[in-house]
């Protein structure tokens, strides 16, 4: 599969390149850098709110995969980001590319039907801008009907950790263990993010991982 991969350095993007390449797959990785999250794999700078430069990039491509977050230099996260989705989604039709899967967030994962994580008490205020802004994304994702994509929340604790390949995934559920812990490791993240784009199982949805 050729993969063009936006927000390729960051935690999770870097992850899901190193995924996808160790997997043989022929990874572009894209991100305002340029610079390559793995050895071997090709980098090049781009921003992926252009969606000329999408369209440009992801020609012949098999897959497009989004790892890009709200900025965090500004007080507006939801308004740049949305722009940034509709360009990716933009970009992507103009270049023929049918599959499209980008990395989401946790706070609008469901705690209970109609009740969002993000709206419960205690969830950390540092972070609910960037939660509500991963959620009009997926709201907006919701309108899109001309492209497979696929939108992939992880568990409320996401970070740097081990690959076990060992998780579950669900829909718009957040996944707790026996102890009510909701959390996934940015490595087994990867793996269910790439196994996705190979084998599609949430076309044109949501789906959650977690342990």
């Amino acid at each position: 599969m050729k993969l063009v991969l936006f927000g390729a350095t960051g935690m999770v993007g870097s992850r899901i390149a190193t995924e996808a390449a160790e997997r043989g797959h022929q990874v572009l990785a894209v991100s305002r850098s340029g610079r390559s999250p793995v050895p071997g794999v090709t980098a090049t700078a781009a921003d992926a709110a252009d969606d000329a430069k999408v369209a440009e990039l992801a020609a012949g491509a098999d897959a497009v995969a989004s790892a890009c977050v709200p900025p965090r230099d500004g007080p507006d996260l939801t308004g740049p980001f949305l722009t940034l989705n509709r360009a990716l989604v933009d970009g992507t039709r103009a270049a023929g590319v049918a599959r499209l899967v980008v990395v989401g967030g946790a706070g609008s994962l469901e705690v209970a039907p109609g009740q969002e994580l993000a709206d419960q008490p205690g969830f950390p205020e540092p972070l609910l801008a960037e939660a509500l802004a991963h959620g009009e994304a997926l709201t907006y994702y919701r309108t899109v009907d001309d492209l497979d994509w696929t939108y992939v929340s992880p568990a409320a604790d996401l970070g740097p950790g081990r690959r076990t390949g060992r998780f579950r995934t669900d829909g718009d559920r957040l996944l707790t263990d026996d102890h009510g812990n909701s959390r996934i490791s940015a490595e087994d993240y990867a793996v269910a993010f790439v196994d996705e784009l190979e084998t599609p199982t949430h076309p044109r949805g949501r789906m959650s991982v977690a342990y």
